[in-house]
């Protein structure tokens, strides 16, 4: 069969993902600058071009997959999966790796090989996911892959935009509309635009409009870069000194559940994809995964790659493969001509911020909507671990723009607010999430032994410091590994793996004298029947 390589939905998913990708090399310039004292030559001229090589082979790889898989199965609504760089790496990386360095060293290009450093060993971990992803996919709950995306949409995604598009609602909330009205109704729009096009075109006209009049709701970006032309350049040489330093080492106990955290999150995307119509093989998407971060690091990107959150979005959207290209062709011209901020020196970003909304609406609905109706109860605890992580960002950013910390304040919440109990639901809070959910559906589904050992799972975890352990420090939270780096989580977890065999075999040797009374029982009224 032969399949469309544009269609009209690649348009609203082009502008959907494109905004996003666009987002992360945003921070990725302002907070490089201001956190780990990058220059403009090196942000502009070696980490923004190596991010724009990976962002480009990933897209393209995800357009090509799904066109084979449309021709394989004869559809033509198959959507690419989404690709760009991961928001939350984005910030870990800057803030608990590259930060720290810069911060004791004064070094900006020590800071800088130290995330080459976490991106290559992020990019091997992805890659060895790629041969064992399929296994763990197959033995994990539905509810499970997608309650920590559903918690994550809700939180990250949809209240995060909602907050900034109802703080500026003249400019946005006429585009917040319209996206809805559209997606949702799925009514054609006149002239059969787009809705997303019409949303951006809306949003940005009444923006500028305001602007004429003299009501300055919207001001342009006042940054203006050199534009100029760069090039892919490798970084080899500075990657494979920092491998033998002892520097970046240290920060494994961020680097481990980063790169852990990118595996699972791709794996809870392509559950994500499957749940809405699109099954792609597990390895290769993985595989493509890794590789892509590992082409970031030998080129001068400090930041991982991964497939993203929100293909049922854009699918709903009506995008299917040429969205794909498109976003990765817009993002490697804009990073290779110092273009990134140009676009949102014209277009306000409240126009475009009613699509990211909606990605996150349609994610949590689809949490419900795909995984059995008995399993409500396993996607909703699996919400609480995503709900605490964004509960202390809030709590972080109004301390911070108070003038205060976290390690300076935590000790006065005392019994108002548990801030403890907050900061260890938010370490490793994507695992802890698909954990509990985990054991909630196979204890719904009384397979007490598999509940079990997702138990002793989540004991082991929190043992070596993946989930639940950190250090309060004057820096912020802290991870903090090693063996039993969180001892009363351990206890707690592997004593409801007690619980939870015992169960299993108290069920067991319940069934079976059961089934020996009953075969007892049986064979004493066969000869009765007989003489009858």
């Amino acid at each position: 069969m032969k399949t469309k390589w544009f269609v009209r939905g690649d348009i609203d998913g082009f502008f959907g993902l494109f905004i996003d990708n666009l987002l992360q090399l945003m921070v990725i310039a302002v907070l490089g600058e201001a956190v780990c004292g990058f220059t403009p030559e090196l942000v502009y001229g070696q980490i923004l071009p190596g991010a724009a090589a990976s962002i480009l082979a990933g897209n393209l790889f995800y357009a090509w997959q799904a066109r084979r898989l449309a021709r394989r199965t004869g559809r033509e609504d198959v959507t690419a999966l989404p690709y760009g760089i991961n928001t939350p790496s984005v910030f870990a990386y800057i803030l608990l790796i590259m930060g720290p360095v810069y911060q004791e060293t004064k070094n900006a290009t020590l800071a800088w090989q130290a995330g080459l450093f976490a991106c290559f060993l992020s990019g091997i971990m992805e890659t060895a996911g790629a041969f064992c992803g399929d296994w763990l996919r197959r033995h994990t709950p539905r509810a499970a892959l997608l309650s920590a995306l559903a918690g994550i949409a809700i939180t990250f995604i949809a209240m995060a935009f909602a907050f900034q598009i109802f703080a500026t609602p003249v400019i946005a909330l006429l585009p917040m509309m319209l996206i809805l009205i559209n997606y949702a109704s799925r009514i054609r729009l006149p002239l059969g635009l787009p809705g997303g096009f019409a949303a951006v075109a809306v949003g940005t006209a009444v923006a500028w409009g305001l602007r004429l009049l003299g009501y300055r709701y919207f001001e342009p970006n006042p940054e203006s870069y050199a534009v100029g032309l760069h090039f892919f350049k490798p970084a080899l040489s500075e990657l494979s000194a920092f491998l033998v330093s002892p520097v970046g080492w240290k920060y494994l106990a961020v680097i481990f559940p980063m790169g852990l955290f990118n595996v699972i999150g791709s794996l809870q995307n392509l559950e994500s994809a499957e749940a809405a119509g699109d099954r792609f093989e597990t390895r290769s998407s993985l595989l493509a995964n890794g590789l892509g971060s590992l082409c970031a690091a030998f080129l001068g990107s400090a930041f991982p790659t991964t497939i993203y959150i929100g293909h049922p979005g854009w699918k709903a959207m009506g995008a299917r493969s040429g969205y794909s290209v498109l976003n990765g062709l817009a993002i490697t011209a804009l990073c290779l001509t110092g273009g990134v901020t140009l676009v949102l020196r014209w277009v306000p970003l409240e126009a475009v911020l009613g699509i990211l909304l909606w990605i996150g609406l349609i994610i949590t609905a689809q949490a419900y909507q795909e995984t059995p109706r008995k399993h409500a109860l396993a996607v909703t605890v699996g919400f609480i671990p995503p709900l605490a992580a964004w509960a202390l960002l809030l709590i972080e950013t109004a301390l911070s723009k108070a003038g205060s910390s976290l390690y300076a304040v935590a000790p006065k919440f005392g019994s108002d607010l548990f801030i403890h109990g907050i900061i260890a639901l938010n370490q490793g809070f994507i695992l802890s999430s698909m954990i509990l959910a985990a054991i909630l559906a196979f204890i719904i589904d009384r397979q007490f032994f598999r509940a079990g050992l997702w138990a002793l799972a989540a004991a082991g975890l929190s043992a070596i410091g993946i989930i639940h352990a950190y250090s309060l420090t004057p820096l912020g939270v802290q991870n903090k590994m090693g063996w039993m780096a969180a001892p009363q989580f351990v206890v707690g977890y592997s004593l409801t793996a007690a619980v939870l065999i015992g169960l299993h075999w108290w069920q067991s040797t319940g069934t079976t004298s059961l089934q020996r009374n009953r075969a007892s029982v049986e064979g004493a009224l066969s000869p009765a029947k007989e003489q009858a």
